[in-house]
């Protein structure tokens, strides 16, 4: 990759949802698969809305085209220097009536052991419920035992709600293991999981019982970002984390202000984790580099509101240096070149 091409900045980044999704032909046919694609089909347009042409101009045309292959990802992280990208195998089970995941946990480890210095495994256990805790602890154990793997994903929406007492011999598992357990909070934005069941007031049972569970919250709770601030505030184990919302940096900046405002104003910088929520597109990873990367609070706001300006410390820590202390790896770029 060209250097000119680059993002220019020595970050270290780490990004925890790297979405695969792997061949959807078998089961597109399924009304729940047709639901969630039409849902997609909408999720752009509140994302970059009121983005101005200029800010589109880095993106090359193969960055909105859609591609699964782990190639593309590649070159999308050395274009935009992400050292470390979490591949996290889709399940979206709820759309197939519980028949079919989209990709086995396998398919992602084959992947990743294809690059393992810029490839990480994040197994998803999801559902845990409707498939059975005691299968979804001895996953979590296979995984953890015999591959070493530090990061988990949990996808409440097809599933149940995130303090179901019947899921807490499978936190208890997880705190004893010591992993990282990456949890969708907020709405579901994609239809038929439900909303209800990942509402980030619910973190509040699981933190209080499980306090050494490493537990980050996707999506900030979005749209209820003031709850999810509200729990992390009270159970230093809970990590808000920006993925999805950072493109708000770009087309919607004084929103996006709040967000990451109140962040740091109960929480602060030591525990929000950066994320791109990339899901074949690169030009989600360069929305989600460039956002934060160039962002600032606007003025009026610092003053007004009392929140601070980001530095470049806290540009690191957000980045990076948070999430790779939780799974306890080296912060080390790992970029071509680098």
């Amino acid at each position: 990759m060209a250097k000119a091409q680059s993002v220019q900045d020595d970050y270290f980044k780490i990004d925890p949802e790297a979405h695969l999704i792997g061949d959807m032909e078998p089961i597109n046919h399924y009304p729940g698969v047709k639901m969630w694609w039409k849902a997609i089909e909408n999720i752009t347009s509140p994302l970059i809305f009121g983005l101005p042409p200029a800010e589109m101009a880095f993106l090359e045309p193969w960055e909105i085209q859609k591609n699964a292959d782990p190639a593309s990802l590649l070159r999308s992280m050395d274009k935009y220097g992400v050292d470390v990208a979490c591949l996290l195998p889709e399940s979206m089970m709820d759309t197939t009536g519980y028949s079919s995941r989209w990709m086995t946990n396998g398919d992602m480890g084959k992947i990743v052991e294809s690059n393992p210095d810029r490839f990480v495994y994040e197994p998803n256990i999801s559902p845990i419920k409707q498939r059975g805790v005691k299968p979804a602890i001895w996953d979590l154990e296979y995984w953890v035992k015999e591959k070493n793997a530090k990061i988990f994903k949990y996808y409440p929406p097809e599933d149940t709600y995130i303090n179901d007492p019947d899921l807490w011999p499978f936190y208890k598992r997880a705190e004893e293991l010591g992993i990282v357990l990456d949890i969708h909070t907020g709405f579901c934005w994609v239809p038929p999981g439900k909303s209800k069941y990942a509402l980030p007031i619910q973190l509040d049972d699981v933190a209080r019982d499980f306090p050494g569970l490493k537990i980050v919250a996707f999506h900030m709770g979005y749209p209820y970002c003031d709850d999810l601030n509200m729990v992390a505030m009270g159970h230093p184990n809970v990590y808000p984390c920006l993925s999805l919302l950072i493109p708000w940096a770009k087309s919607q900046p004084r929103k996006f202000a709040r967000i990451i405002g109140e962040a740091l104003r109960w929480v602060g910088p030591d525990r929000i984790i950066w994320g791109t929520d990339y899901a074949g597109f690169s030009s989600q990873m360069g929305f989600a580099v460039k956002g934060l990367n160039e962002f600032q609070i606007p003025e009026d706001m610092q003053r007004g509101y009392g929140y601070p300006a980001i530095t470049d410390e806290m540009r690191r820590k957000i980045f990076g240096l948070n999430l790779a202390r939780l799974m306890g790896i080296e912060p080390k770029r790992r970029i071509k070149g680098e």
